[in-house]
């Protein structure tokens, strides 16, 4: 989320990756589980830019209502699915300077409520738990002229999700986390200019080891995902609009083998709006899906707390 800081800089939410979308081939066996960065979730956050020194908490509060849709981009008839996802996020800016850019460090432990009858193949009321920690030694951000600002980032995601696909759930929701880990190299690219923030972040989600469950070896793609902001600030307002986009780069992988329609594309965008307090920010961001291919799309609803502790 945006939050203007004391001194009047702007809070980065951390580049967090989480989870979310591409999962299940239709009542079929599960492919894959949760995407790890989750879509649309630094709407609205500068995203070249760090708040001055100190530690600040974040917690995204994301409401997603979800159908899959197929490989000719249309929805498939039974295929729901809801989910909460809580992220909050600790940053810590100590104030040291790295080749000339300002330095910070963050932790943030993602957790879930989802319930899907038609995808689990179960009855009940859905199932809550943990996903993958996600560690994040280094951002760095540089202030260029002509009120650019560029960031460069770091994270993994710990594969210790409470359930995952190798855990057996009978309550009609889907296991909570990822069973493989995950690098990500983040890009932040920002203009902040008179109250304006446009703003691009790239991540880079690369797989580092393959799900294993019922005498499958499942390897999910990277995978690209691009958070895009155009905001004006006025007073302590901010209005814009937020876009998101996520494009895998190559085939999941079953026992060695591609696995057809599971690369995944969506593409969906909507309103943002903030306000700043005195040392707490508010920021809620909806998005609607405009594209989607293999994967999980529908409706987000994502509302951003921030303060400085």
């Amino acid at each position: 989320m945006t939050m203007t800081c004391p001194g009047g800089a702007w809070l980065k939410a951390a580049a967090l990756g989480a989870l979310m979308t591409g999962f299940f081939a239709p009542r079929a066996h599960a492919t894959r589980l949760w995407d790890p960065y989750l879509r649309g979730v630094n709407e609205g956050v500068p995203a070249g830019a760090l708040p001055p020194p100190g530690v600040y908490g974040v917690l995204n509060n994301y409401w997603a209502s979800y159908s899959y849709f197929g490989g000719n981009g249309h929805k498939v008839s039974n295929t729901g699915l809801s989910a909460l996802v809580e992220v909050p996020v600790v940053l810590w800016v100590p104030g040291l300077r790295v080749l000339g850019a300002t330095y910070a460090a963050g932790i943030a432990q993602p957790f879930d409520y989802n319930v899907s009858p038609d995808l689990s193949g179960k009855a009940g009321l859905g199932n809550w738990g943990t996903f993958n920690t996600v560690l994040i030694p280094g951002l760095l951000s540089w202030q260029l002229p002509h009120a650019l600002f560029v960031k460069v980032g770091l994270e993994f995601q710990v594969p210790d999700a409470s359930s995952t696909m190798a855990t057996t759930l009978n309550n009609g929701g889907l296991p909570s986390g990822n069973g493989y880990g995950v690098v990500q190299p983040d890009l932040g690219v920002s203009y902040l200019g008179n109250g304006w923030n446009v703003s691009a972040e790239f991540h880079l989600d690369v797989p580092l080891s393959s799900d294993h469950y019922a005498g499958i070896t499942y390897r999910s793609g990277s995978q690209i995902s691009v958070d895009y902001t155009i905001a004006r600030t006025m007073g302590p307002w901010t209005l814009g609009l937020g876009l998101a986009q996520e494009n895998q780069l190559n085939a999941d992988t079953q026992n060695g083998a591609k696995v057809a329609n599971s690369t995944v594309t969506n593409f969906g965008m909507g309103p943002l709006v903030g306000y700043q307090f005195s040392n707490f920010g508010v920021m809620a961001a909806w998005n609607h899906n405009l594209h989607a291919r293999n994967d999980v799309a529908g409706d987000i609803f994502n509302v951003r707390l921030t303060t400085r502790f």
